[in-house]
């Protein structure tokens, strides 16, 4: 079914890095989301009347918050792919996060809300009067919000959006909240037992639960998370596909929104290349990364000697220095010039995040670890966290 339907109405729909396949995709999303809880609503609302069911009528205004949350991922797609301006220079593709956090918020009023109405019922036990047409009501909620969770899924993966998977995680909480409340329905129909108020507890937990780890993902989102490791395999393992470059490194990926990576990296090259055909390759990556990855590139040259025995000696007796340090230790940018009575041996230090010594005091430990193999050495090491 979903196929189906993208292939109805999803125009070019294997070009998901153009925002405008995307906001098609958005659109199929939010009108097939609108539609359907707006009906579910009308069904469960029927039926928890006709019960005096808290549980299920709570149920039902679940998906009324569905639904709009449907219209607030239909209207952040559209602000977001509005084009870049001059206030906007990068874009307005945070909307989408934005709207992934306001329906992450949604999500947790409703459990709230739902939270506080069953402890009311606790309260005040009342036995529902379930019927049969409650029963199938439900259970066809179950499939319908199954079927949906699948479908956001889908979507969210194939164009990589934040609010939709926010969506799809929301339908799979319903799933495990009407769940319930089916449950508290056949125990009130066959055993007599009023347990509509725990049931609500339960649904109230998960929904909670549900919208916090949610919010969590989408405010990592805005305040900056590391790509993938994928990614970035995928990014070294392109440029390997150029001969003239030796290696890369300080790669930095800025994340403006779906559609809107901005990448940067230092390319080391042979110092003894020509100058202008060695930029013109450079020129050549940023171009062919751009199509491939539907990023923004901007690639620093780095001349790096190659050819120097007594640099190559240096170099590795720097890279031994830090792996005995911490093997987690990397060096890079590698430079030697000769002073009077020393040698100076210039190169970045790359120091994991989670390393215990600060980055000074990993320099200085490097440092005086080279100065004890060749005390004719000096190190001036800058080091650094990684981005990736």
């Amino acid at each position: 079914m979903t196929k189906l339907l993208i292939k109805l109405f999803v125009k070019d729909k294997d070009n998901v890095t153009d925002p405008a396949v995307r906001g098609r995709y958005a659109a199929l999303a939010g009108i097939t989301g609108i539609l359907l809880n707006l009906l579910l609503f009308a069904g469960k609302l029927t039926a928890g009347l006709l019960a005096a069911s808290v549980a299920v009528i709570a149920d039902a205004f679940n998906n009324v918050s569905d639904a709009g949350s449907s219209v607030v991922t239909l209207i952040g797609f559209r602000l977001a792919s509005k084009p870049v301006d001059k206030e906007h220079p990068l874009g307005h593709g945070r909307l989408e996060y934005i709207t992934g956090f306001i329906v992450d918020m949604l999500i947790i009023l409703v459990g709230a809300e739902l939270f506080k109405s069953s402890i009311e019922k606790i309260a005040s036990p009342r036995l529902p009067s379930v019927t049969t047409l409650t029963l199938v009501l439900l259970g066809a909620a179950i499939l319908v919000k199954l079927w949906l969770f699948f479908f956001y899924r889908k979507i969210g993966r194939l164009i990589d959006s934040s609010a939709i998977k926010a969506t799809s995680f929301d339908s799979i909480s319903d799933v495990v909240a009407t769940t319930l409340v089916l449950v508290s329905a056949l125990v009130a129909k066959f055993a007599g037992l009023a347990i509509d108020g725990w049931a609500g507890i339960l649904v109230a937990c998960f929904i909670l639960f549900t919208g916090l780890k949610a919010a969590k993902e989408t405010i990592d989102l805005l305040l900056g998370t590391p790509p993938s490791s994928e990614f970035i395999k995928a990014v070294y393992d392109f440029v390997k596909g150029y001969p003239e470059v030796a290696g890369i490194h300080d790669v930095i990926v800025h994340d403006y929104g779906p559609g809107r990576k901005f990448i940067s990296f230092h390319a080391e090259v042979p110092a003894n290349s020509d100058i202008n055909y060695a930029h013109d390759v450079i020129d050549c990556i940023e171009r062919d990364m751009n199509e491939k990855f539907g990023c923004v590139v901007t690639i620093h040259l780095d001349p790096i000697v190659m050819d120097d025995p007594r640099v190559d000696k240096m170099r590795i007796l720097a890279e031994k220095a830090a792996e005995d340090e911490d093997p987690a230790f990397t060096i890079h940018d590698f430079r030697m010039t000769y002073g009077g009575r020393h040698i100076n041996m210039i190169f970045d230090l790359c120091v994991p995040s989670d390393c215990k010594l600060s980055t000074a005091e990993a320099a200085k430990r490097v440092a005086e670890r080279i100065s004890e193999k060749n005390p004719d050495c000096y190190a001036v090491i800058k080091a650094e966290h990684p981005f990736v």
